[in-house]
């Protein structure tokens, strides 16, 4: 029994211990794992699966608007498109529509790769300098 209690353990030491960065990418990675848990929901018509995942999604995507500096112009570009995977999931959790939530996934996964990059690239550069 004690297995997963060391995997939970793990688990949270991982995240206690992860840069801004990191926890940035887990959050993308959580969301599309709950997107990706909601389709399969919504395929085995088990709708409070769905709901519960989709919730999940937007409570994700809620944290990233929250935590947007705004003295940054690039905050705008990035709220409008928060708001638009918000409503999208709002009309996904109405309809039940695996198509809406298939759109929001590859949303999420161009932001994921894109952010996975750019720490790609903080990365190379501080290698650089040392």
């Amino acid at each position: 029994m004690a297995l997963p209690n060391a995997y939970a353990q793990y688990q949270r030491n991982k995240i206690l211990t992860a840069s801004p960065a990191e926890l940035t990418l887990m959050l993308y990675e959580g969301a599309i794992k709950f997107c990706n848990i909601a389709i399969m929901g919504i395929e085995s018509k088990d709708i409070e699966k769905a709901h519960n995942n989709i919730r999940k999604v937007e409570r994700i995507i809620e944290e990233f608007q929250i935590t947007l500096d705004h003295k940054y112009p690039v905050a705008e570009d990035f709220d409008k498109v928060y708001k638009y995977l918000i409503v999208r999931l709002h009309e996904a959790n109405m309809t039940k529509d695996k198509a809406i939530l298939e759109e929001v996934l590859e949303h999420l996964r161009g932001m994921r790769d894109t952010w996975k990059q750019v720490m790609e690239a903080s990365r190379s550069k501080q290698t650089a300098v040392v």
